[in-house]
């Protein structure tokens, strides 16, 4: 795919995400997709293939907050296979904390498909925030 389908169908994606779709991000994903946090924090580490992604990774995250969580794009650029988007997320833990992060999201694109994430985030939120999760490598 060209650098403007790939920027267009990740910022469909997003569109779908703000607009009470949570799931749009997963949905485009490669069944070998991986999810990369670096650095050396608690949450530091991979997740792959896109069922350990969803099941170790997104469904526990997601399960922390009340009345869901919503997250929206403020720019995204691409250059070939790669779409870089920084976004915003809202929601409330279920403990009744805010949760209002900050990403940056590093995203390689193959045939239409997400096939890795690397997330940039506010590590001290989540760590102050969030249960920890287990990576799987």
């Amino acid at each position: 795919m060209s650098t403007t389908q790939n920027k267009e169908l990740i910022t469909a994606v997003f569109d779908r995400m703000t607009n009470g779709h949570p799931r749009a991000l997963s949905e485009a994903m490669s069944d070998d997709c991986r999810w990369i946090f670096p650095g050396a924090w608690s949450w530091s580490g991979t997740w792959s293939p896109k069922t350990a992604v969803v099941q170790g990774l997104l469904r526990p995250l997601m399960s922390q907050f009340a009345g869901g969580y919503r997250m929206e794009a403020d720019l995204i650029l691409a250059d070939a296979d790669r779409v870089v988007v920084q976004a915003r997320g809202y929601g409330t833990t279920h403990a009744g904390d805010p949760y209002h992060q900050t990403y940056c999201l590093l995203l390689t694109l193959a045939d239409g498909r997400i096939t890795e994430v690397v997330e940039h985030c506010d590590t001290a939120l989540v760590e102050r925030i969030l249960q920890p999760l287990s990576p799987v490598f």
